[in-house]
């Protein structure tokens, strides 16, 4: 799993995603293995960066379900046991996804 999160991060490093994260959920007792997160300047950088999680995700022969497309705070890419949250600066900080997993 840590060769498509590489993957992933790299895709989105690659379209100037924002403080790229990886949180690794085996542990927690959670629906997926993985979170990356990403934040994107406008809807259209976001709209760009969920695009390129999804193609590495669907070149792994994962299957996705978007959610959010519309969204102007936060899209979500599920992967099953990946998944990928794409977020604007307002829907990252009122989301704060990083501090509910760390806790």
């Amino acid at each position: 799993m840590d060769n498509i999160l590489e993957k992933i991060v790299e895709a989105l490093d690659s379209k100037n995603g924002e403080d790229i994260i990886t949180l690794d959920l085996r542990d927690k007792g959670s629906l997926s293995d993985a979170f990356v997160i990403v934040t994107g300047n406008s809807e259209t950088h976001m709209k760009t960066l969920t695009e390129t999680a999804e193609e590495v995700l669907v070149k792994e022969g994962r299957k996705c379900k978007i959610e959010g497309e519309h969204s102007i705070n936060w899209r979500l890419i599920d992967a099953g046991d990946i998944v990928v949250h794409v977020f604007s600066h307002k829907g990252r900080d009122f989301y704060r996804l990083e501090r509910l997993w760390e806790e």
